[in-house]
């Protein structure tokens, strides 16, 4: 069963309080809109930038980074704090290609290396550490993940988690599967584990952000 969490009228009004983004990135909005391709929108994209604005990112690995969306709002944080790098990891030539495209025309030339393959693998041969860390990889994969990002984020680092609500899959007791279990035993690692203060927020499909905590690891 698939929940509809939020109300449209708070979805589209969180949308609508983002300020108007550049002519390339509502052309990737509009292209998700029409494909159906899963981004993490608006409202979430701009909570990311302020997260990584806040802690002054410099060094940001996507685990997931689809077109290139998401990618956008990090890079753009990263310009901002003095440069750096972000990491666009993605198992498709194409989707790699494309964001090169859109990243490009946005002025990102600079900040973002694109890797293609997969994210776990390609996290744990790339040097650290990192100041923030973004997940959104297939939820099955989601538990084993945790030991490759913990090991390569920074202490004082964050690492942020999409779909968190997972469509409202996570509260139906009846579902077992490997997606669904996936998040819920990340959920459960991070929550109980010292080395991290979590919380999960309440935009779009639910977004982990967790610190990680340098003083009990």
């Amino acid at each position: 069963m698939v929940w509809e969490l939020l109300a449209p009228q708070l979805r589209q009004y969180l949308d609508t309080r983002v300020p108007p983004r550049p002519a390339e990135m509502q052309a990737m909005e509009a292209y998700a809109r029409e494909t159906r391709f899963p981004i993490v929108g608006p409202a979430a994209g701009n909570f990311c930038y302020l997260l990584a604005r806040l802690i002054r990112a410099r060094r940001v690995f996507e685990m997931g980074s689809g077109f290139g969306y998401s990618t956008a709002w990090f890079a753009r944080a990263v310009q901002e704090n003095g440069g750096g790098t972000v990491f666009h990891v993605v198992w498709d030539e194409e989707l790699s290609r494309r964001a090169r495209k859109h990243l490009n025309t946005l002025g990102f030339e600079d900040v973002v290396q694109y890797h293609v393959g997969e994210a776990v693998e390609t996290l744990s041969r790339v040097e650290g550490p990192f100041d923030l860390i973004f997940n959104d990889i297939d939820k099955e994969a989601y538990p084993k993940s945790l030991p490759v990002i913990t090991e390569k984020l920074r202490p004082g680092g964050v690492l942020i988690v999409d779909n968190m609500f997972w469509q409202g899959r996570i509260f139906d007791d009846a579902d077992r599967s490997a997606t669904t279990q996936g998040v819920r035993d990340l959920t459960r690692m991070i929550s109980s584990d010292p080395g991290w203060i979590s919380s999960i927020v309440p935009i779009r499909d639910g977004l982990l952000v967790a610190y990680r905590d340098g003083g009990n690891t």
